[in-house]
């Protein structure tokens, strides 16, 4: 009897320490690899979708994504030393400016954008508003208006932009100062996708935000002419003619925007935790196939192939990426 109790004790002893074991082994076993990316909120619905797929391809690696307006995010790696594996910006001359050469080393354009003027059923003058009227209904009394902090988020100096060009093309003096006075600093939001709950829930009636934008969250929107809505590079020229002050690195400082069409940029963070898990999740962005159908599908412009400035960034390109960059000409 009493060896049986010793046996079934033995038994009972070795079974619990076996699953001891197998609790403590679990947590490596399942730990997954992170790849970080810090991205403009103008590619949250887009990346979303790309980061479901490629996770199923790749169930090792968690995709933890951060949406803010560019600047700001730029900053946070040049100037908070947040951890990031990659950073994609609306604006591609934000990583220029602001990562390179101290943060990467080169910047890949993928994608393009234009500006429209959002609204809904409940905004103001809903039915009347089109191309050729828009900034005389944004200068009436009542109307709220409103963009994204243009030092923050570069939809937000876009949107400064195309009021400087509608004033030239429409050829309205004085049409800048008079619609920026209709609309109050309480109406400049961080960023951009801000202002699409904003006008869903009726508390302002028209919103700056890129046409990617407004397909995938289903606002209304006017069109503008080519000649102003900074999505045609044909027209850099006449783009040039904007300029708007934003602030700087360091405190005080300033820094001058000029006109141009939109273009995205991303790179790979010198200081990346996970570079090798980042290329890959670059490598799948960057297949004409999979993450730039994905953009297309989401209603974001894709550039295909994506492009580098010269061959000598071409050439330092990591795994598989210079088979998919081409050298813009």
């Amino acid at each position: 009897m009493r060896r049986r109790r010793q046996t079934r004790g033995l038994k009972w002893g070795f079974g619990l320490l076996a699953a001891l074991m197998v609790l403590a082994l679990a947590p490596a076993a399942q730990a997954k690899q992170e790849v970080i990316i810090f991205h403009a909120g103008s590619l949250t619905v887009p990346f979303a979708e790309v980061e479901k797929r490629f996770e199923a391809l790749h169930p090792d690696i968690d995709v933890l994504r951060e949406a803010g307006g560019s600047t700001k995010m730029a900053r946070m790696i040049s100037e908070l030393g947040k951890p990031a594996d990659i950073m994609a910006s609306a604006d591609y001359t934000v990583i220029d400016k602001g990562l390179i050469p101290g943060h990467a080393d080169w910047n890949i354009l993928f994608a393009s954008n234009q500006l429209v003027l959002c609204y809904t059923d409940q905004s103001k003058f809903a039915d009347e508003v089109n191309a050729e009227n828009w900034y005389e209904i944004l200068a009436r009394p009542g109307v709220v208006w409103g963009h994204s902090d243009p030092n923050l988020d570069p939809c937000g100096y876009r949107a400064l932009m195309v009021l400087q060009l509608a004033e030239k093309f429409h050829n309205k003096p004085g049409l800048y100062d008079q619609l920026i006075a209709n609309r109050p600093e309480a109406n400049v939001r961080p960023k951009s996708v801000e202002l699409v709950s904003l006008m869903k829930t009726g508390n302002m009636d028209y919103a700056w935000e890129y046409l990617s934008v407004a397909k995938q969250h289903d606002l209304k929107y006017v069109s503008l002419d080519d000649h102003i809505n900074l999505g045609n590079y044909k027209y850099d020229n006449f783009y040039a003619q904007a300029q708007v002050k934003v602030t700087g690195k360091a405190p005080g400082t300033w820094i001058t925007r000029t006109g141009q069409s939109c273009t995205y940029g991303l790179t790979l963070v010198k200081t990346a935790p996970n570079r090798d898990g980042a290329v890959l999740f670059l490598e799948y962005l960057l297949d004409p196939e999979l993450g730039l159908k994905i953009l297309e599908e989401m209603g974001q412009p894709a550039i295909s192939p994506s492009q580098v400035t010269c061959e000598a960034a071409q050439k330092d390109l990591p795994g598989k990426l210079s088979t998919l960059v081409g050298v813009k000409k």
